[in-house]
């Protein structure tokens, strides 16, 4: 449905995007994440034709878009883009907000369309309010509504929950994704939030400084990461110093089974989620527990560590500052990349 092609582009002598190379199925739902500045939403709306390309090429659904000469206007690219901040209009009503795109249809077949996607979107109450009188959530299913009504091939969401407070954000969003699969659109998500990504995205694009990390299933970037940037853009961890040596990776924490022998000192990313507390094993002291929800966080001190070694986990134990216990660490969830962290 989309291909994107070492799509560039620049901002003066910024590059907001390097040689970016991605593909997505029809009816997959793409998150692109990564820090504020890292170029995703510049790659939303490069795919609108909000923006022009530098280099590279663009296909919708096998049609060029963008590149080698040929830029089609984001009005013939059949794509629906839903911003931020909504972007509805104060003066017109939720019917006339839907329905502003659909303009050149006759009158009988635009009002079959506006109703039609009002009702699937359940907002047929809210059709004669206008903007300001609807809540956070009113108005992020009337911005979906208008997005949708042209009946685009593509749908791109900048940020579309982050304006919701956390409880009606998860709502929302999972109300929003089921209306999107329902329909069975393709959709380019932009999100800042990594949890967001990887739990509605088929696909996630990590980006950073222009460039794509890496890309893959949710499952796949968090579980098996190719970069130690994806690993801790993912989830908390504790880096660990290590060396290799012909016997095995060697750490404070112990030595693991090393896949080659490289030599040289590579970067060791331990997730605090590896860390248990066992009856026998390596020797640490609590340096400090907190109860974060369900979550027990605790942090402990370990000979050959300059830091806090940070465990997490659901589990409650009853340990205080200066306790010693032991720990253990799930090797296979080590995680071991070259200097480079390539």
């Amino acid at each position: 449905m989309l291909v994107l092609s070492g799509v560039t582009r620049h901002f003066g002598d910024v590059a907001a995007l390097q040689d970016v190379s991605l593909e997505i199925g029809a009816g997959q739902i793409l998150c692109l994440v990564g820090h504020s500045g890292c170029g995703k939403s510049t790659l939303l709306r490069t795919i609108a034709g909000i923006e022009t390309l530098d280099a590279g090429s663009i296909r919708i659904e096998g049609t060029l878009v963008a590149g080698d000469g040929v830029f089609v206007e984001p009005e013939h690219r059949r794509v629906g883009f839903m911003f931020q901040d909504y972007a509805l209009f104060p003066h017109l009503s939720v019917w006339d907000n839907v329905g502003f795109g659909l303009s050149g249809l006759p009158r009988a077949q635009r009002a079959k369309r506006i109703a039609d996607i009002i009702e699937r979107i359940g907002i047929g109450a809210l059709a004669d309010r206008y903007p300001h009188m609807l809540s956070g959530g009113e108005q992020q299913r009337v911005a979906l509504a208008r997005a949708l009504a042209p009946q685009p091939r593509l749908l791109l969401m900048d940020e579309p929950f982050s304006n919701l407070d956390r409880g009606l954000r998860d709502k929302v969003r999972q109300e929003t994704l089921s209306i999107v699969r329902d329909l069975g659109m393709t959709a380019v998500v932009v999100t800042h939030d990594p949890e967001e990504a990887l739990a509605i995205g088929d696909m996630v694009a990590l980006m950073q400084g222009g460039k794509l990390v890496e890309a893959g299933t949710g499952e796949r970037i968090y579980d098996a990461p190719w970069t130690a940037y994806a690993a801790s853009f993912f989830s908390p961890v504790n880096v660990i110093p290590a060396r290799f040596s012909p016997e095995g990776l060697e750490t404070p924490l112990g030595r693991f089974p090393s896949p080659d022998y490289r030599g040289g000192a590579p970067k060791v990313l331990v997730r605090p989620q590896s860390v248990s507390i066992v009856e026998a094993g390596l020797e640490a002291t609590v340096m400090d527990r907190l109860i974060l929800g369900e979550i027990e966080e605790i942090s402990l001190a370990i000979a050959g560590l300059d830091h806090p070694l940070v465990m997490r986990g659901t589990s409650r134990h009853d340990v205080g500052p200066g306790d010693t216990v032991f720990l253990s660490i799930n090797a296979s969830q080590v995680m071991i990349f070259p200097e480079r962290g390539e």
